[in-house]
């Protein structure tokens, strides 16, 4: 054993050394002095399970730290009825009881520390009564003695009271600058998020318009000009959708993209195989000629499946889904039926609909959502290839 490790050990148990010293010159003194005047009366056996249950009531005050004094002055009573000599004899019982009494002046709750001192008396004047040859002068000194060892140990305890309540002021004060410096970067990230819709967005608006109004007045032979100033009529809507949609992120962190990649359609089949594990039988179809979508309308429709299958789950009480994905005609069909008798809405999850019809406004598309004829519920959205 490393000295390092010997000395931690000795500074966590010193008191259950002490301790055992202690019962161990107690059972000396009551195994010498028996059935002489002075000391213990037995039988030994007696007062040999009294020590073991006042040492055991001691070893316990850690878990119990109030209970397991009471339980030893209970046990020095209740002995005392017995045999009193065992309790008022040896000097180290005195010891005993001066630790106890400064223990109880120690405790964080005054109530508790006061009623503490006023079992330390009750239990002297018993004990006291119950010897034969007791004195009540050795009461009197042992009430002074107990209550000095009380004093001390409430001055103490009021010192680490003190240290407690420091740490749980500072620990108070940190969590007030954590969330000073959240309220701070929310405020911030507001503002950039005004900015950029205000500034920004207004700026790219008005540039796509801009292109798009020459492109229209542009005469036939001008196809190359045509062909450019659709380029950037297309690059500015798409530039503009995402950069509402990051307004959107900047507006509500805990929906922020994760570093790692988006999900998209291509996903879709891991989506379902997941939802199936979470106990519900879901059937995907897929029609027409998949092609590969921007990355902006390909997140949206992901969300759109997995916000349907997440409220089908959650809020429909469904039994089976089926989710169709549908390319035709220049644009992409999502939609996500079950056959829950509840509402599919997720309106009491949070944002439910909110959210999804928003995304899907971004991009120019068309949600529909409610209940089916023959039951059930249907979120259903179109959005444009391009």
């Amino acid at each position: 054993m490393s000295k390092r490790r010997f000395r931690r050990l000795v500074n966590d148990h010193w008191f259950d050394l002490l301790v055992v010293a202690g019962v161990v010159a107690w059972l000396i003194d009551a195994a010498v002095y028996i059935h002489r005047a002075e000391g213990p009366q037995g039988p030994f056996w007696f007062d040999v399970l009294v020590v073991v249950a006042f040492t055991a009531a001691l070893f316990l005050r850690r878990r119990y730290p109030y209970g397991a004094l009471v339980a030893a002055l209970t046990v020095v009573v209740a002995s005392s009825f017995v045999d009193a000599r065992l309790t008022t004899h040896p000097f180290v019982v005195f010891l005993f009881g001066l630790a106890i009494a400064f223990l109880f002046g120690t405790r964080p709750e005054r109530a508790k520390s006061l009623a503490g001192l006023g079992l330390m008396f009750g239990a002297v004047a018993i004990v006291t009564a119950n010897d034969p040859a007791h004195h009540w002068s050795d009461m009197i000194w042992n009430v002074v003695t107990l209550s000095i060892a009380w004093i001390v140990g409430y001055a103490v305890g009021e010192k680490f009271r003190e240290v407690d309540e420091a740490k749980a002021r500072a620990a108070r004060a940190e969590r007030e600058r954590e969330e000073r410096a959240r309220r701070a970067v929310a405020d911030e990230r507001a503002r950039i998020a005004r900015e950029l819709h205000d500034v920004v967005g207004h700026s790219v608006s008005v540039m796509t318009v801009q292109a798009s109004a020459v492109r229209r007045r542009l005469e036939q032979d001008q196809e190359r000009v045509s062909e450019a100033l659709m380029v950037v009529e297309q690059t500015g809507r798409e530039a503009l959708a995402e950069m509402r949609r990051m307004v959107g992120v900047l507006r509500h962190p805990e929906e922020a993209p994760a570093l790692a990649p988006q999900p998209s359609l291509e996903q879709l089949e891991r989506l379902v195989e997941h939802t199936r594990e979470a106990g519900l039988p879901v059937e995907l179809r897929i029609e027409g000629d998949p092609v590969r979508l921007p990355a902006g309308i390909d997140l949206t429709a992901y969300r759109l499946v997995q916000e349907g299958l997440t409220n089908a789950i959650k809020h429909a009480r469904a039994q089976r889904a089926e989710v169709l994905v549908r390319y035709a005609d220049g644009r992409v069909e999502v939609s996500v039926t079950d056959d829950g008798p509840g509402g599919g809405d997720g309106e009491s999850g949070g944002h439910g609909l909110v959210g999804i019809r928003e995304r899907i406004s971004v991009y120019g598309g068309d949600l529909e959502a409610g209940p089916r004829p023959d039951g059930g519920y249907r979120l259903r959205a179109t959005l444009p290839m391009a």
